[in-house]
């Protein structure tokens, strides 16, 4: 496993978690931290046993965005990483998941900060847990940004456009409560437990088989903004292989023999 300075990696059983390790900067973006995400998804991505991955920060934070002192010319620490970034330009992009979409369900579980690049990051996890006492928004416009990490095109996507307009243009702070409200996140959970609510999903998600799992979840996303038509199509072509795995053999099996299923990759 990796992980650096700024980005912890651990298992869970076949949970992967990733932890934004910046506490005493409410976990904003580092470079190190940057790398390190990059890296999880990528580990992620290659692991067979690895069938989820929990997003989450650490000291009661989530992400509170970008380094803005590094933006505003004062430096950015892992200096040492650098040589990533120049290899890969678009490394930021990946790790933030605007240009990249792990095979895995990624279940966030945010507690306190989850602001401007947190926000923009959280639009690229599937499930997503909240603490009563989180808190969202998208800042950028009142500091005369613009939120560049995908959200003018994601957010309308994933909640009403009006309540998108409303986070965009006002850059004002929304409660936990609102943001389930609109449908940003999913669960509310008291303060401290979201992790714990958001690795007991991630138990339900390994129990089932990996395969249609990761079927299911690209089907979704490439589907999303095609015509019923196509995307019925779409589904079908990624769909029916699936019927033909040995997963969907144990799992007939095990229905049938009244038991757990034995899952594995095949």
């Amino acid at each position: 496993m990796g992980g650096t300075e700024h980005l912890t990696v651990r298992r869970e059983g076949a949970t992967l978690v990733l932890t934004l390790n910046r506490p005493q900067a409410k976990n904003a973006l580092s470079l190190a931290m940057l790398v390190g995400l990059y890296d999880g998804w990528l580990e992620a991505d290659e692991d067979d046993s690895v069938r989820s991955v929990v997003l989450t920060g650490a000291g009661g934070s989530f992400c509170a965005g970008m380094d803005l002192k590094a933006l505003a010319g004062e430096g950015m620490q892992g200096e040492q990483y650098r040589d990533r970034l120049k290899a890969d330009p678009d490394l930021h992009w990946k790790a933030m998941l605007r240009h990249h979409r792990p095979r895995k369900p990624v279940i966030a579980a945010v507690e306190g900060y989850c602001v401007a690049g947190g926000t923009e990051m959280l639009q690229g996890t599937d499930i997503r847990v909240a603490g009563d006492s989180a808190t969202f928004g998208l800042f950028e416009v009142r500091r005369g940004l613009f939120p560049i990490g995908g959200s003018t095109v994601r957010l309308q996507r994933q909640i009403p456009r009006t309540h998108a307009l409303e986070m965009l243009l006002t850059g004002r702070a929304y409660s936990a409560r609102e943001a389930a409200d609109i449908g940003l996140v999913g669960h509310v959970v008291p303060d401290g437990t979201a992790l714990h609510k958001a690795l007991e999903i991630a138990e339900r998600v390994n129990s089932c088989a990996p395969l249609a799992v990761e079927a299911v979840k690209a089907s979704v996303y490439e589907t999303a903004e095609l015509t019923e038509t196509d995307g019925l199509a779409a589904e079908l072509a990624r769909g029916w292989p699936v019927f033909d795995t040995a997963d969907a053999k144990e799992g007939a099996r095990a229905f049938a023999e009244k038991r757990p299923p034995r899952y594995r990759r095949a």
